[in-house]
């Protein structure tokens, strides 16, 4: 080991617990001496496990009362089944982690969950010194300390050598003076919430955000505060459920749930998620679920003053709790003096089976996680609700979602997915008329699957009447209007949706093909980098960046990009279309065969693409048409997409454009 003796950190005590894979242990060792020279107090196995204890239970201890987790993120750490228990650990005691990305090696489902909220510092992209100096800002940033200018940081030599980044590309060497100015005004723009990123095509500027409405909110999580906290569900269904009343007020703007559940488990102060969010008021509270009963505390917070507007407690039976969030929205809406018609916030009746109830939010809680093992439970979840209630509007809503985020996702077949969660949609909306969620998801799946746009357009202008404060019906729209390839109407309807949900990477994923199709790759840049800044994990992410960063003539920085993409289509796709840019065709035509060989029949699309993108238009014809066969969920998209544009004057493409109702230009 590097690290001092008289630097170790007596148990209970540290600032950091540092994770890493043993096979790593050179790296994690210069970190901790580095960290520890800057005054952050480590801990490390096997330096701080005390002697005659178990491993086990030092490590536990450990983490439960460190402040902030380091990992070191490699093939080896994502292979190791002890370092997936540490992050699982620290994700569920609610600890910062501080993600230091040694190597592209794709993350497991699991790790992609638990460090979905995470800090991440890309070694290959900054070089390890730049990397490690950045670091140390984010450990103080976590612990809250004051922020030295990063190059001051005391550099352990012994970092630097420790790991051969897996990528070429070069870091750009400046003098002493110039990386100060440099980053010193990184630090400033930091505090001032500026991002931007610097390129060989020079700055990007960040998407410009709307100015904060006097009737908005914010609606956080609402903290489990049971005695096994084993009611995080509880309470963000609560939150969700409440959110969703207040999007049916007119002239009150309520911010996204993506954007709000940003925030969870975080201590930021209220002020600062108010400007983060544009929101004048954030409605925060707690659950405490006991058997039949429940208490629960709510509280409403002017962002800018940080004046408590109202708070109330409330303790009764788990049948009210739907008469309980009528009356926390009714109050909000009281404090905010907004004028609501009739029938608005009328109170509904209690909850006629709470076991229903709760199948429902534990449903919506597994699906949260995004992956095919938590949508499935999340199937299986709804199902046993429609099977205790069969007039449950909402189960039947729920699992229409399930079916359809399985579809899109090809977690299973599209013919079958769809066609489930238009049957569930159907239900809903035969049970409750005014069901928001299920003229959702069936608007998308007209989208997506029918390529029916008229129909489309008639469901989301119904959620749009039907809950008038939510983004969700004008990112859908926006997605309507690019498959359309209405690029103005797409960038006014993907604006208004961020000024409601500024921390939703999917909108800005959407603004990012809006402004490459309108030839403003600087702006696509900056959408696309602000995705993955949210939530790095993003699929599709890196992949999209490396589409601009190609169109914008940057090939090698584009090649980093495809090699970090963690979903593997969207890899081997991009890989097979960068090498082919850089005249590595034989390395193109490798990708290619293994994404045809490995994914033809769920990806025709993006193999299209491909060949669009090469130049073989004969080839391109061949993969839209079998993707129009297999009822390829990305199709949609087949106007917006890039990589097809040179086949847009081709009689072909061009009637194929027609046999979906597609407008030629």
């Amino acid at each position: 080991m590097t690290q001092e003796p008289t630097h170790q950190a007596p148990l209970g005590s540290s600032d950091i617990f540092v994770s890493y894979a043993s096979q790593d242990v050179d790296v994690a060792d210069a970190i901790v001496a580095t960290l520890e020279k800057n005054g952050f107090l480590c801990w490390i196995a096997p330096r701080d496990v005390t002697p005659g204890s178990l491993y086990a239970d030092g490590i536990i201890r450990a983490i439960n009362e460190t402040k902030a987790v380091v990992l070191v993120l490699s093939a080896n750490s994502i292979a190791s089944k002890h370092v997936g228990k540490e992050v699982e650990r620290a994700s569920s005691k609610g600890r910062p982690i501080i993600s230091l990305k040694v190597d592209a090696a794709p993350l497991t489902t699991a790790l992609e969950y638990f460090l979905s909220e995470s800090q991440w510092i890309d070694v290959p992209a900054l070089g390890m010194p730049a990397a490690v100096a950045k670091l140390a800002q984010a450990v103080g940033q976590a612990l809250g300390q004051a922020l030295g200018p990063p190059p001051e940081t005391k550099l352990v030599s012994g970092v630097a050598a420790a790991v051969t980044p897996i990528t070429s590309r070069p870091v750009r060497v400046r003098r002493a003076a110039l990386a100060v100015a440099v980053l010193l005004a990184l630090v400033v723009a930091v505090a001032l919430g500026v991002h931007f990123w610097p390129t060989k095509h020079g700055g990007v500027q960040e998407p410009a955000i709307a100015a904060i409405a006097d009737k908005s909110i914010a609606v956080l999580p609402f903290a489990d505060m049971s005695q096994k906290k084993d009611q995080e569900y509880f309470g963000d269904g609560m939150a969700e459920e409440i959110l969703d009343l207040l999007t049916k007020i007119p002239g009150l703007t309520v911010i996204g749930r993506t954007s709000s559940f940003q925030f969870k488990g975080k201590n930021e102060d209220l002020r600062t998620i108010g400007t983060k969010l544009n929101a004048a008021y954030v409605l925060e509270g707690s659950v405490r679920n006991s058997g039949d009963q429940v208490r629960i505390t709510a509280q409403l917070i002017n962002t800018r003053t940080g004046a408590h507007e109202w708070s109330e407690t409330y303790d009764r039976p788990i049948g009210d709790v739907l008469k309980l969030q009528d009356a926390i929205a009714a109050a909000v809406v009281r404090e905010l003096q907004l004028t609501v018609a009739p029938g608005h916030l009328s109170s509904r009746s209690a909850v006629k089976d709470p076991k229903v109830y709760e199948l429902i939010l534990r449903g919506r809680h597994e699906a949260d996680r995004y992956d095919k093992e938590g949508l499935d439970e999340a199937v299986t979840l709804f199902q046993q609700a429609l099977d205790r209630d069969a007039t449950s509007a909402d189960a039947a809503a729920e699992l229409a979602l399930a079916y359809y985020v399985q579809g899109a996702n090809v977690f299973q077949a599209p013919t079958d997915a769809y066609e489930q969660a238009r049957s569930s949609a159907a239900m809903a909306l035969k049970l409750d008329p005014t069901n928001a969620l299920a003229h959702t998801v069936l608007g998308n799946i007209h989208l997506e699957y029918d390529w029916d746009w008229a129909a489309a357009a008639r469901e989301y202008h119904q959620v749009a009447a039907l809950a008038p404060g939510s983004a969700d019906a004008l990112s859908s729209e926006a997605w309507l209007s690019v498959a359309l390839g209405r690029w103005d109407d797409a960038l006014r309807q993907i604006k208004a949706a961020l000024a409601q949900d500024p921390l939703d990477p999917d909108s800005f994923e959407v603004l990012t093909w809006v402004q490459m199709r309108r030839g403003r790759l600087p702006e696509a840049e900056a959408a696309i980098r602000r995705a993955l800044e949210i939530r790095p994990t993003y699929t599709w992410g890196h992949y999209e960046l490396g589409l601009v960063l190609l169109e914008r003539g940057d090939r090698d920085a584009a090649l980093v990009e495809m090699q970090q993409e963690q979903q593997e289509v969207g890899q081997l796709s991009g890989l097979a279309m960068v090498y082919y840019a850089l005249g590595r065709k034989a390395e193109s035509d490798a990708a290619l065969a293994r994404l045809i060989k490995e994914h033809a029949d769920e990806s025709a699309f993006e193999i299209a693409e491909v060949y669009g993108f090469r130049g073989e238009s004969d080839e391109a014809m061949h993969w839209l048409e079998r993707a129009y066969v297999q009822k390829d969920p990305s199709l949609y998209q087949v106007k917006s997409h890039l990589p097809l544009k040179g086949l847009a004057e081709d009689p072909r493409f061009k009637a194929f454009l027609r046999k979906i109702d597609l407008p030629e230009k």
